[in-house]
């Protein structure tokens, strides 16, 4: 098992990896073996259904916007906001999709794009239909692909072979920890810290320069989002009305430190609205780094900004080594549980974020690999069963105030784990499977479908 620090952050755009980067790279996939078939294609059209949770809340996190730009060809890291809007315009006017080496496709996104309110797909909360059929209305090609969280998506196929087929040997990786335990063992082992490690594998398929500018590139952009967010005010798209409060909030904490009339615990504020301001540009759908999910990616990047602006002693060198511990967590919790809201609430989001973001913070103040796992243990033990319950499908309420709870949260998982030595009662691994059964047995309604919870307890209008 191997996930790089390249698939844990993935640069994107908001409100949501598995509902918006995700369908709109299956789509581009899609297009791409239409085009493996496109000699002699008669006239087709193009279309798309959403099941499960991408039905449920697909218009509040623009699942259908998603879907046409990706079968227009754009890709989440790539995407031209500006441009995009512009080609949406073209093509609901043009009602047809021309894309090279291919005829062209009618596609109509008001009329093409079926959100399916009936039982989800079998494999997967996410799930989503592409077909094209020609004048008849038979089915010329059709792939199912299931969104799988953090911006990953994979055919009906894949995802079956995923669940039956043993996993293959990593022989190719230095140090293939598949577990908290294999972890730990083989950092004490090697006398290399858990960053260490994971470099160590990501040069298998990385050159060192290359790896570093990387990293360099997801924290300047996961920086710059907070930047953004901070500099911004306004009342976030929706229809919730909802205000951005981050750059008040920022603003005031200013003031304060610079009149030194403090309370002890503004040290929280400031962890809070670093994440504030991620996860409000994110509603805003800017470009924001998947961490390990766009619904909580203001976690890591908030504690690893209080690190550097707030710590005593922080140290510039020390942001890969923070990144790549972070992304070791990440990759336990996808692989033996999931990071998916519609599959595992938000305790596999922000709770997995939290989890990331305290084992980062606990290295780069010193912790040993038995710390490091401490801290990535407490911090998910404490978000344990919290649902995920988006009001009117947007990425608002509460998720943007939670990411700044569950930052706090990691931040005190990490000291808290600095003040021991790194022994403790329940092992990440244990927590990890205690979130997995957790989310199988979860209500479907508390699952990113917006049908419980806070999401159907708002105040009346």
């Amino acid at each position: 098992m191997f996930l790089s620090i390249f698939d844990v952050f993935k640069i994107g755009i908001g409100p949501s990896s598995s509902h918006t980067m995700g369908p709109m790279t299956a789509a581009g996939r899609f297009i791409q073996m239409l085009r493996e078939r496109a000699e002699g294609l008669p006239s087709l059209t193009v279309r798309v259904t959403l099941y499960g949770s991408l039905a449920f809340t697909g218009k509040g996190h623009a699942t259908d916007r998603a879907v046409a730009l990706g079968l227009l060809g754009n890709t989440p890291a790539e995407l031209d906001i500006s441009e995009a809007e512009k080609q949406l315009v073209a093509l609901r006017h043009s009602k047809e999709l021309r894309l090279v080496g291919l005829p062209p496709l009618s596609f109509d996104p008001d009329n093409d794009i079926v959100f399916e309110y009936g039982p989800a797909l079998p494999g997967h909360a996410n799930g989503i239909v592409f077909e094209v059929l020609d004048e008849e209305g038979n089915s010329f090609l059709a792939e199912t692909f299931y969104s799988i969280g953090g911006g990953f998506v994979v055919t009906a196929a894949e995802h079956q072979v995923r669940d039956v087929m043993p996993a293959p040997q990593d022989v190719l990786w230095p140090y293939p920890f598949d577990t908290a335990l294999s972890m730990v063992r083989m950092a004490k082992e090697s006398g290399l810290s858990i960053s260490a490690m994971k470099r160590e594998n990501e040069l298998v398929t990385h050159q060192p320069a290359d790896l570093d500018k990387g990293i360099a590139r997801i924290w300047a952009t996961m920086n710059g989002c907070i930047d953004r967010g901070l500099a911004l005010d306004g009342v976030l798209p929706g229809g919730l009305g909802v205000n951005r409060r981050a750059r008040k909030i920022f603003e005031q904490l200013n003031t304060e430190r610079n009149s030194n009339r403090t309370q002890p615990h503004v040290t929280s504020d400031w962890i809070g609205v670093y994440a504030m301001a991620v996860n409000e540009e994110n509603a805003a759908g800017g470009k924001v780094v998947t961490a390990p999910t766009n619904g909580a990616a203001g976690v890591v990047p908030a504690v690893l900004r209080y690190y550097l602006d707030h710590c005593i002693g922080p140290d510039q060198s020390r942001i890969a080594e923070y990144l790549l511990t972070a992304a070791s967590i990440g990759g336990l919790i996808k692989h033996n549980a999931s990071i998916s809201g519609a599959e595992a609430g938000c305790q596999g989001e922000v709770g997995s974020a939290a989890a990331m973001a305290a084992a980062g913070l606990c290295a780069v103040l010193g912790g040993t690999p038995e710390q490091v796992e401490n801290a990535a243990e407490i911090a998910l033990e404490h978000h344990l069963g919290m649902t995920c319950d988006p009001v009117s499908g947007l990425v608002q309420v509460p998720c943007i105030e939670r990411n700044g709870i569950g930052a706090i949260k990691a931040v005190a998982a990490a000291s808290l784990a600095l003040r021991g030595d790194g022994s403790h009662f329940m092992p990440l691994d244990n927590c990890i499977e205690a979130m997995r059964q957790t989310g199988e047995e979860m209500n479907t309604k508390f699952k990113e479908t917006s049908l419980g919870g806070l999401a159907v307890n708002i105040p009346e209008c």
